[in-house]
């Protein structure tokens, strides 16, 4: 476990939370100094941003995003999102995670079994709640990791996502695109708090560690038509997700050629090839053991074979 996450244990929740609204106040006035400065990014300057890390005319790709590491844009969201759509172009598409979920899944669950595809806001950050309401973008229809898409493939990767057992698996949004040969941009964040791909190993391979909890639950999902249905759903296990080294796996990724490093704006930029990241994980767990629980192929006590 990292030194951050040690401490993060150690120290009561309070003290989390003002150290967090303390962090949200300066980033503000740091976007207020930048405003006022005129320090604004354009849709043309990130276009040739984003076309100098990689992404390209007829990309598929899935963007996590921190609005405010990027820098004052000059029409917000708006700015972000019309730069994408400008570099991978009319034959790619541009998905986002949309996930409702505020603090767990399994806590989610308890207190809100109710999905509406149209009308649940996203809990992603301000640019995946504006993404979500573009005309053409379509959602999943998952209580638990809904994806966004707009584009050529936006369809065929939102479909079949309700129904699955589990939210990561060989119909889902994620799996599809890394089968698509897709790409992934972390930026102003982290594997450590957007590693959602991640998962897709657990569900593709007879995982050995409890990632998911015994309880399943039942969700009440309002489709794009308003016509509930219901599904069952895993969740993860919350004492075993305390345990993940996401930001571990980093070097590995790096070192099979599947992560690039770089800047947009202000903001510090992760790339990935989705296909090889998936290849890389199960012959890195099948032969490694390595996962974002043992990113180093540790074993955990108790779990091991």
């Amino acid at each position: 476990m990292a030194i951050r996450d040690i401490l993060r244990n150690l120290v009561p929740e309070k003290i989390l939370n003002w150290n967090r609204a303390r962090k949200k106040a300066q980033q503000r006035e740091s976007l207020a100094a930048q405003r006022d400065k005129g320090e604004m990014l354009s849709v043309a300057e990130l276009v040739a941003q984003l076309k100098n890390i990689g992404l390209k005319n007829g990309d598929h790709v899935m963007v996590h995003s921190a609005m405010s590491k990027i820098g004052y844009l000059e029409n917000g969201p708006e700015t972000f999102v019309n730069a994408l759509f400008e570099v991978v172009g009319t034959s790619g598409t541009v998905c986002m995670p949309s996930s409702p979920v505020k603090t767990l899944q399994f806590l989610h669950m308890q207190n809100n079994p109710v999905f509406d595809v149209a009308n649940t806001p996203s809990a992603m950050g301000a640019i995946t709640e504006y993404f979500r309401k573009l005309p053409r973008t379509r959602r999943s229809l998952h209580p638990t990791e809904p994806v966004c898409a707009n584009g050529f493939l936006a369809d065929t990767l939102v479909k079949y996502h309700f129904g699955e057992p589990s939210p990561y698996t060989i119909n889902s949004p994620w799996k599809k695109l890394m089968d698509a040969g897709g790409k992934i941009l972390y930026i102003g964040v982290t594997l450590d708090n957007a590693g959602t791909h991640l998962h897709t190993l657990e569900d593709a391979v007879d995982f050995k560690y409890p990632v998911y909890a015994e309880e399943e639950f039942i969700a009440k999902c309002i489709d794009e038509n308003g016509t509930e249905k219901t599904m069952k759903t895993k969740a993860h296990n919350p004492e075993f997700s305390k345990r993940r080294k996401c930001d571990g796996l980093i070097p590995f990724f790096v070192e099979n050629g599947v992560l690039s490093k770089h800047q947009l704006g202000r903001a510090d930029v992760l790339f990935l090839d989705a296909k090889e990241m998936f290849n890389a994980m199960i012959s890195g767990y099948k032969n490694h053991g390595i996962t974002m629980y043992t990113p180093h192929g540790e074993k955990i006590k108790g779990y091991d074979e």
